[in-house]
């Protein structure tokens, strides 16, 4: 009878830790890591979670009254949304987190939704859809935000005049580097660009002291006036150049890395981050 009733247990307590989130099952979140086109893994948020990605990147489109998720329009289906592959899921992952993305902390998960068509109008569907999801989501309302499990910034065809004028919004701007030292951090939390239009660098030799002193005012800058700071286009490929990138961007404080590398930026940031403990 106690071996069975101990067999029980033991079966019971490993479907629980099967049913909970990756990271109530031990992933620890990586506030820098940023998964580039993330829908692009076999299991789109889901990877990039259980790698302990705090930001995630979706593509969508408005076709047929539907927010679907790809890269480009040959990409995209039917049901593969916005809804099915991201916000339903967090939905369930907080509701189980008792409030939070990532159980055991209260780190932020940022949903960068890249908009590839009718910026205005796929806005105006998102921002309906996202009212489903208020409860979770970091909100703006007549001047306050409101910080949430998820905050869902739009890139790509943003429509910046429409989201300025909202009473209240489930979304929020971002920004580019013409928007740096122009603070506004309550509609623009974020400023993205293109790394190779601002830094000639790709990670071969000691980077430039000119372009370590650019690139650290740049964060200085987003910093004093409360925005983050994410470049993409920055060298992906596995290597001492893409290491070295990755240390100089540390070293600067930027606060995303791009990558669509889930393990390799995984790694590298457990890495640094015991070296620096063993330093300490």
């Amino acid at each position: 009878m106690l071996r069975r009733a101990l067999a029980m247990l033991v079966a019971a307590g490993a479907v629980l830790l099967t049913a909970l989130p990756a990271a109530a099952a031990g992933a620890e979140p990586l506030p820098r890591a940023h998964a580039h086109n993330d829908y692009e893994h076999e299991r789109p948020l889901l990877d990039a979670l259980d790698h302990g990605f705090t930001s995630v990147e979706a593509d969508i489109y408005l076709v047929d009254g539907e927010l679907r998720v790809g890269h480009d329009p040959e990409d995209l289906r039917p049901g593969r949304t916005i809804q099915s592959l991201y916000l339903d899921p967090l939905a369930e992952r907080v509701s189980q987190g008792h409030g939070h993305v990532f159980p055991r902390s209260r780190q932020q998960l940022q949903l960068l939704v890249d908009i590839k068509n009718t910026g205005a109008a796929t806005y105006t569907e998102l921002d309906k859809v996202l009212g489903a999801y208020r409860k979770m989501l970091t909100t703006y309302h007549k001047g306050k935000v409101k910080p949430g499990a998820v905050t869902v910034v739009i890139s790509g065809d943003r429509p910046r005049d429409l989201m300025a004028a909202q009473e209240r919004r489930s979304a929020f701007y971002d920004g580019r580097m013409s928007d740096l030292g122009q603070g506004n951090a309550a509609l623009i939390p974020l400023i993205s660009d293109n790394w190779t239009n601002h830094f000639a660098w790709r990670g071969e030799g000691e980077m430039p002291a000119a372009e370590r002193a650019k690139l650290r005012q740049i964060v200085a800058t987003a910093h004093r006036d409360g925005q983050r700071v994410r470049f993409w286009a920055t060298p992906d490929t596995a290597g001492p150049a893409r290491d070295a990138i990755w240390r100089e961007l540390i070293a600067a404080d930027v606060d995303h890395i791009n990558t669509d590398d889930l393990a390799g930026l995984q790694r590298f940031l457990r890495e640094h981050d015991t070296a620096r403990a063993e330093a300490a």
